[in-house]
């Protein structure tokens, strides 16, 4: 498969609220943080809007966002991915609950919600974007699946496409079943490789990786190689850094050991499961 780049980065957790602290804490420059927070405020919804939205679509709207402002992307341009195990679980324990007790006093913004598209749509709405989307689920393989829509639809249209995946806090009887707590959501702005000036040498792009990825108007992107293996057992590469006691009680948190390695500026490899016996490998540089 072609190669591709990084653009822009983004990641919000409750215990890692911003990409900033986020690679902090994955490069050994700080401790975790103790102290979890509430959701983000997205500054693309309304205020009456905001209020009504649940967790799962404020919270990607707002890692959306953030990875288009670091790739210097214009939001309403770029088709879309948006990944999620469980879409929203709080919904679903609603939805089932009302439907089992009083099915008549159903809220019709609450079953509005609780497709698994509507933070995808709610995107297009609070961006006035007429570009496609993309929302894809794959249980334990959610992230990784997305990750490889979104780099096959880049080399197939040769264009930049933003990758948001979330997931959010299990309730009610279902966080007996599922095995999800907090909130985490991630996004990137993934591009064609041959937007990397190839003039640009390691030890610069080493360099600007430590500030951050940003525009095109200069700053450093990462290099993604990918080739997929399939038919043996998956060995995925596990997070290392102390980021993952944070999210590692989240659905999403298979998402980690990419964004080490898209935080540490020196070259490095990873496996991720596309399935119980197919792997994506990715060579970060």
């Amino acid at each position: 498969m072609p190669d591709v780049v990084v653009e822009g980065v983004a990641l919000w957790a409750s215990r890692l609220p911003g990409w900033e602290l986020a690679r902090a804490v994955m490069r050994g420059e700080q401790p975790a943080p103790g102290v979890a927070h509430p959701r983000p405020v997205s500054s693309l919804l309304a205020a009456t809007e905001r209020r009504r939205a649940p967790d799962s679509v404020v919270l990607a709207l707002e890692v959306a966002a953030s990875a288009c402002a670091a790739a210097g992307r214009a939001a309403e341009s770029l088709p879309s991915v948006f990944a999620s195990t469980h879409g929203d679980l709080g919904i679903s324990d609603y939805m089932c609950a009302t439907l089992a007790s009083a099915p008549a006093l159903l809220s019709p913004t609450k079953f509005h919600n609780s497709v698994h598209n509507a933070a995808a749509g709610y995107w297009s709405i609070g961006t006035r974007s007429a570009a496609p989307y993309t929302a894809i689920s794959a249980f334990h393989h959610t992230f990784a699946v997305g990750l490889l829509e979104t780099i096959t639809q880049v080399v197939c249209e040769s264009g930049p496409v933003l990758y948001v995946a979330f997931d959010v806090e299990a309730k009610g009887p279902l966080a007996t079943v599922i095995a999800s707590r907090g909130l985490l959501g991630a996004a990137l702005v993934i591009g064609p490789a041959a937007a990397i000036p190839r003039s640009t040498s390691q030890n610069d792009s080493a360099d600007q990786g430590a500030e951050g990825m940003g525009a095109a108007g200069g700053s450093a992107r990462r290099r993604l190689s990918l080739r997929v293996e399939s038919g043996i057992p998956v060995q995925a590469t596990p997070a290392r850094s102390a980021a993952a006691a944070c999210v590692q009680d989240n659905a999403l948190a298979p998402c980690l050991p990419l964004f080490e390695a898209l935080a540490n500026p020196q070259p490095s490899s990873l496996c991720l499961a596309l399935g119980e016996r197919t792997a994506l490998h990715v060579q970060v540089s």
